[in-house]
């Protein structure tokens, strides 16, 4: 199996480097989504049963019948606190338990009483409490309406679309099996009035070599929400598709199925690695979310009234007064399990982040390391390579905290081992890095060669632990290694023994400074269906079709929970993985998998992980320079320009392309390489400051414009540029040969100052920016003070106990307002034992001070320099250089305590 297995990826790995669609389905191919997407808006068959309704101190419970086949449903409604409605909807005798989505949410989310407003024949008024909202059930045919005062906020099946397959019993075994099963467990089935007829794929469905046999049959859901006023709808990652997500009409519904997707086409809804399932709809009026808590394999189609209008085509609506009012409808088709909906109101856009942070929790906050740059390839070769490498950073003045490992470090590809030939001393290379205060990676896999001489697997075997097939054995599959088990990671005594597998005394050659990467987490199966696993395979009672998506994130919460563990539950750990599903976002980081060397790549990296920022996961990043191919130099150097100013920043590279670190390319691109590198660590600070931000309150760091300006049109559409937190604006450079870019600056009445160069702008403007290969266009925002660090070394550990130097950017009325924050940086005694320092800066009245905002600390840090930028009038007795021309006061030396309260005036 060995030589056909490295045969079999020789093709797959060979020839054209692109994504074979046949590969994937298509809605059409995919049975039930083709089954749903038949059903067209129209009359719904479901009417509610307000006899049945009963209205408790957390929840409102009501009956719903169709009346094409008599099956009845359960409705379930909750008012959660934070202006948030939860909508599940169950069969209310299915045949047996249909699945559930577990440790998703980060506990029971807290209600408020519901109150009944008004009730007759044709429906109920509830009070949602705040501001007149109101939830309005209307009984024939069932809908919901959320209404604020008079203005409709969101409708649920408005269009009718509604469908709920019910569990059955298949007729062509009804007869054999009902002398041994009771009669009772036939009754839903045998009542329902229309005996649904068969169709292909409902219990039986071939793709391509692999037939899916369905057990439980039939059990997709659908339903639909209408948005009046809305007409930007974000989110649903992963796609390599634009910010705002486009209308599906005519086309393929945007996909949320874990895959792993060989070098995937850009602006295609196709799913890829990561599923989750959230949705943000924004208006200059008003941010929503939807959280559809389903890990099946979905499908979202969206329409709009306004989609595939021209700009003259709406500026004729406007002339001519149209009064059509604009609307986006969003349908949401799974598999199986329930309809179980959180519907978050905002209406901020902070607001939507706070909700979703409030039921699936917040960014884990990385060690301040992982903020720093990082040096990947498939594969670096042995020991004597790594430290070539180490030492190649050194030799041309190029930063960067860790270097990774691919798959070839281990020993015939079992995981946790080391090559004996290539790696046999781990702990003095680790300790080489240790010394330099520096940083390793490791790739761990969740698929394991099956091999009887391999520890790892004799033990999961032993205990069960692996997937099994729809036959009760074993599953297993391609990968890597050749023949594989899958470890079940839905079962928490496995996810148990794996993060006992991390003990420096399991992993042999492991030290404290090493980490850990989860690649294939989807789980990719080379010879599976898709790629992955086989939706009849089991995880217990569960079929891995009621829970596919939840894989990735099983995986990568065991890993970190591992890496808690070996420390004693004092270090922050850091996991990066490539399958994620929502939640994933409190176990580490993810990037956007096998990208390719071009340039469209490159401009796609930024709305990919815009929209992650968006549903909670903010730690994310692309390969610098492309999986996949050779970037000419000038590619090359604009990603390492565009990743210096993204949350995860490596560079990385396939088996079989020319080696890239940053050195081999001439000494002009080392030196702008080394620029933008050295830009990212000066930066760090600000970095770690948005993350332990992100960490709190669940805000994102790199975020669209619209979420500062959310008034502001013009940003709606925007996925070329970005703000890291509200204080810096990034216009990446990511069109090859530009001589110039167009960057907008928002806000009417602020202005901003390029980072570079000092010089003003006023906002609301679209400013032209001639560019040069070294340019990198950023901007600070005026009114806003940034903590940076002048002095960049080796790694960003060595510049522990460097000081800081404030950037001042005036806003028009003299005045701006910063924040610092710092701890020990790879801990969690900032949370344990409230071991931090917060500080808020503030100018005004040409006063400079430092107040605490909550600070346990008193640290020795200083603040050795305070750059003012748009500063006239009176200049500091202290040591200083004023720039006329520029109007940039700096002062040198000042002799404050960055750990406690100061004020430096200038007088």
């Amino acid at each position: 199996m060995g030589p056909l297995l490295v045969l079999w990826l020789a093709g797959c790995l060979s020839g054209t480097w692109a994504v074979d669609r046949g590969n994937f389905k298509t809605c059409d191919q995919s049975a039930f989504c083709k089954r749903q997407r038949a059903l067209k808006p129209g009359q719904s068959p479901y009417r509610a049963l307000l006899e049945t309704l009963e209205l408790t101190n957390t929840k409102l419970t009501l009956q719903l019948i169709n009346d094409n086949n008599k099956v009845r449903l359960l409705l379930e409604l909750y008012r959660l606190q934070g202006n948030m409605t939860r909508v599940k909807i169950n069969e209310l005798k299915p045949l047996k338990p249909r699945f559930e989505v577990p440790d998703v949410l980060i506990n029971d989310p807290p209600t408020e009483p519901l109150s009944l407003l008004s009730r007759d024949e044709n429906g109920v008024v509830l009070s949602l409490g705040a501001d007149s909202q109101r939830l309005i059930v209307s009984a024939k045919p069932f809908r919901l309406d959320i209404m604020e005062g008079r203005e409709v906020l969101l409708s649920l099946n408005s269009r009718g679309l509604l469908a709920f397959e019910h569990l059955r019993i298949r007729k062509d075994t009804l007869l054999c099996n009902y002398f041994h099963l009771s009669p009772l467990l036939f009754l839903p089935s045998l009542k329902a009035k229309e005996d649904e007829k068969v169709e292909d794929g409902m219990w039986e469905e071939t793709f391509k070599s692999h037939t899916d046999s369905k057990p439980n049959g039939p059990s997709s859901i659908s339903l639909d929400f209408s948005l009046p006023g809305v007409e930007n709808v974000y989110g649903i990652p992963e796609h390599a598709d634009s910010l705002k997500l486009k209308a599906t009409d005519g086309g393929d519904p945007y996909r949320l199925f874990n895959l792993d997707v060989f070098q995937y086409e850009v602006f295609n809804p196709m799913a890829l690695y990561g599923a989750i399932p959230v949705m943000l709809s924004h208006s200059a009026q008003r941010t929503m979310g939807i959280f559809w808590l389903n890990a099946a394999e979905t499908w979202v189609d969206i329409s709009s009234n306004t989609a595939g209008k021209t700009v003259f085509g709406q500026m004729l609506d406007y002339v001519q007064g149209s009064s059509e009012t604009p609307q986006t409808d969003v349908r949401w088709i799974s598999e199986s399990g329930i309809i179980d909906v959180f519907i978050m109101l905002g209406p901020t856009p902070t607001d939507v982040f706070s909700q979703y942070a409030s039921l699936t929790g917040t960014q884990a906050f990385p060690p301040l390391s992982a903020l720093a740059y990082h040096q990947c390839r498939w594969n670096y070769n042995d020991q004597e390579d790594v430290a070539a490498v180490d030492q190649g950073f050194d030799d041309h003045d190029i930063p960067y905290d860790f270097i990774w490992l691919d798959i070839e470090h281990t020993d015939g590809k079992r995981y946790f081992t080391w090559d004996p030939h290539k790696f046999p001393q781990p702990k003095d290379m680790l300790q080489g890095l240790l010394d330099k205060r520096r940083k390793m990676v490791t790739i761990v896999d969740p698929h394991i060669k099956v091999d009887s001489s391999y520890k790892i697997h004799n033990e999961i075997r032993s205990k069960g632990f692996y997937v099994k097939s729809k036959d009760g054995g074993d599953y297993e599959g391609w990968c890597w290694p050749g023949n594989s088990g899958y470890p079940d990671f839905t079962n928490p005594e496995m996810r148990a023994w794996w993060a006992s597998m991390f003990a420096y005394d399991q992993y042999e050659g492991s030290m404290e400074n090493m980490y850990t990467w989860n690649d294939m987490n989807e789980p990719s199966v080379f010879n599976g269906p898709e790629v992955t696993m086989h939706k009849d395979a089991l995880h217990g009672n569960w079929e891995n079709r009621d829970l596919h998506n939840l894989y990735g994130l099983y995986v990568q919460r065991a890993t970190a929970e591992g890496l808690i563990e070996r420390s004693g539950g004092v270090e922050r750990p850091f996991v990066l993985a490539r399958a994620f599903f929502a939640g994933s976002q409190r176990y580490g980081a993810v990037w956007t998998g096998d990208n390719a060397a071009e340039w469209e790549h490159l401009k796609i990296s930024i709305p990919m992980c815009l929209s992650l920022g968006l549903v909670g996961v903010s730690f994310c990043g692309a390969d610098v320079g492309g999986f996949f191919k050779s970037p000419s130099t000038e590619l090359l150097v604009r990603w390492y320009q565009t990743g210096a100013y993204q949350p995860f920043f490596r560079a990385h590279a396939h088996l079989d392309t020319p080696r890239r670190e940053p050195w081999l390319f001439g000494p002009e691109n080392t030196a702008l390489i080394r620029e933008a590198v050295r830009q990212r660590y000066a930066l760090l600070p600000y970095w770690y400051q948005l993350f332990y931000h992100a960490h709190h309150s669940g805000q994102p760091v790199m975020r669209p414009l619209w979420v500062e300006y959310p008034q502001d049109t013009a940003t709606f559409s925007m996925d070329d540029q970005f703000l890291l937190g509200r204080d810096l604006l990034v216009h990446p450079v990511t069109e090859e040969g530009a001589r110039g870019v167009t960057a907008y600056l928002p806000g009417k009445g602020e202005v901003w100052f390029d980072v570079h160069t000092f010089q003003k702008h006023n906002g609301a403007q679209n400013l032209y920016i001639p560019v040069t290969i070294s340019s990198i266009p950023v901007f600070q925002r005026g009114g806003s003070i940034i903590s940076r660090k002048a002095r960049v070394r080796r790694s960003s550990s060595c510049m522990e106990h460097d000081p800081y130097t404030l950037f001042v950017a005036l806003s028009p009325k003299r005045f701006a307002q910063g924040e610092l924050y710092i701890d020990d940086g790879h801990t969690f005694n900032f949370d344990k034992q409230k071991q931090f320092i917060h500080r808020r800066f503030s100018f005004a009245n040409n006063a400079l001070s430092s107040r605490s905002v909550k600070s346990f600390l008193s640290h020795i840090l200083f603040i050795f320099v305070v750059t003012l930028l748009d500063f006239y009038g009176k200049e500091s007795q202290l040591e200083f250089e004023f720039d006329a021309s520029m109007s940039v006061l700096t002062l040198r030396k000042p002799g404050v305590n960055a750990g406690l309260d100061w004020t430096v005036v200038l007088q």
